[in-house]
């Protein structure tokens, strides 16, 4: 497999503000490579550089092979955060311009392929400023996809989209995959890069935090906390040494600082309680997110309160 982009060294500084240090980023061809970061984190500065829209102050920046390159690269398509489209003009005048403008001229069947992918078949002689936020937003991603981009950028893609057609947009993006282009991803909802990334990428005051699969990232991040159902709803956990024990609706959860979840295990089997489920809690995406991004001035023991400060230790001891 080879690199769509390959990042090596890469600084940019705004005044005195140095937005983005000393980057290394390698994104393999055919992946969707999921970009998470807090506001002002870098990682809008490190698209546009991607994009070429600004120039790194040292440090290489590959993209699809090419280490110069400029801002209208027609193998490249970009849907931005920030909306955008000419208001007066129809659906599919609108879509035809921008494939125009990336060197596809017989665009026509590729348009109405999208149109129709995306419950959209009969919105062609729409004018823009007619459209619903979510009709819009659709129609803006074909049109950063329907030149047949081999790197796909978007910013913010389901922003605000109802779960109907946020649906339809995750399909489209697999699709995307599955024909071959490589996907930047960025966005703010930790569950839906959970769900497409097949590579989680964070920046963190302007320097790479988190950098591969999902798994990795959670093996690295693994908590202390253990959840239990009991087959008796009103039964609870049994006293053991160096666990702590909280009712988390259904379930248990347990604080061991043990280092074993197994000795858990196995002295749970030999109480007098049954119990139905027992599992490691991996962190989410949102819980590792937190965490990374846990500002400097939360208590280091309500940081370490489980992953991301969710968990609160009580015991089960009474009086």
């Amino acid at each position: 497999m080879t690199d769509s982009i390959v990042l090596q060294g890469v600084t940019k500084t705004f005044g005195t503000q140095k937005a983005v240090d000393d980057l290394d980023l390698v994104v393999p061809e055919g992946s969707i490579y999921g970009f998470i970061g807090p506001n002002g984190s870098g990682k809008t500065t490190t698209i546009r550089m991607i994009l070429r829209i600004f120039q790194p102050d040292c440090g290489m920046v590959r993209v699809l092979g090419n280490e110069l390159g400029s801002v209208a690269d027609d193998r490249v398509g970009y849907l931005p955060e920030e909306r955008g489209m000419y208001k007066r003009m129809k659906v599919r005048d609108l879509l035809t311009y921008y494939s125009r403008l990336k060197g596809f001229y017989n665009c026509r069947d590729e348009i109405q392929k999208w149109l129709d992918r995306l419950g959209a078949a009969d919105w062609g002689k729409k004018r823009i400023d007619t459209l619903s936020k979510g009709m819009a937003q659709k129609v803006q991603f074909i049109a950063a996809v329907v030149a047949r981009p081999q790197l796909v950028i978007l910013d913010e893609p389901f922003s605000g989209l109802d779960p109907l057609n946020l649906e339809v947009l995750q399909d489209a993006v697999l699709q995307l995959r599955k024909n071959g282009s490589t996907i930047i991803f960025s966005t703010h909802d930790m569950h839906v890069a959970e769900r497409l990334c097949d590579t989680i990428f964070m920046v963190f005051q302007g320097r790479k935090v988190l950098d591969g699969t999902l798994e990795n990232i959670q093996r690295e991040f693994m908590s202390n906390i253990l959840r239990i159902r009991l087959a008796n709803e009103h039964s609870e956990p049994p006293r053991m040494n160096g666990v702590d024990a909280v009712r988390a609706g259904r379930y248990w959860e347990l604080s061991s600082n043990r280092g074993d979840s197994q000795s858990v295990l196995r002295e749970l089997a030999h109480s007098d309680v049954e119990v139905d489920h027992f599992e490691k809690v991996r962190p989410t995406l949102h819980d590792i997110f937190v965490r990374v991004a846990q500002p400097e001035d939360v208590p280091e023991k309500d940081a370490q309160a489980g992953v991301g400060g969710r968990f609160e230790h009580r015991s089960t001891e009474k009086g």
